[in-house]
């Protein structure tokens, strides 16, 4: 299916791709209303599921509240902060060795794996302390 150019979408794309800070659907909405100020928040949303569906992104859905948009596509990982909700890319790749051995050991079909770890992230723990 050829899917229709929207100057829309591809500022979404293109904001993703220019963060690193995983933003939720309201994140990237405040982004593009600065762009396109008549943008819907459902628009928005359309959009990233459009755009997650095609892997041109990653849905992220963190246990922590709204799913977050991830511009790297890459297999990676991510820590996600349990005090201030925010998620970071960890400086590590998923062995293929994992995916391999899971889909040996299942008659499912495995096309993408994601790592999620959970605790409390260092800007927290300096206030902690």
């Amino acid at each position: 299916m050829a899917l229709k150019y929207s100057r829309q979408r591809e500022c979404i794309k293109a904001n993703l791709m220019h963060r690193t800070d995983h933003p939720t659907a309201d994140m990237v909405y405040d982004d593009i209303r600065k762009v396109y100020p008549n943008i819907s928040l459902g628009t928005v949303y359309r959009n990233l599921g459009l755009l997650s569906d095609l892997g041109e992104i990653t849905r992220l859905a963190t246990l922590a509240g709204a799913d977050r948009y991830d511009g790297n596509t890459k297999p990676h990982s991510h820590f996600v902060c349990r005090k201030c909700g925010r998620v970071y890319d960890l400086p590590h790749e998923i062995p293929e060795e994992i995916m391999a051995s899971v889909q040996e050991s299942t008659a499912h079909h495995i096309e993408a794996c994601s790592l999620m770890f959970y605790g409390t992230c260092e800007d927290c723990r300096k206030e902690g302390s």
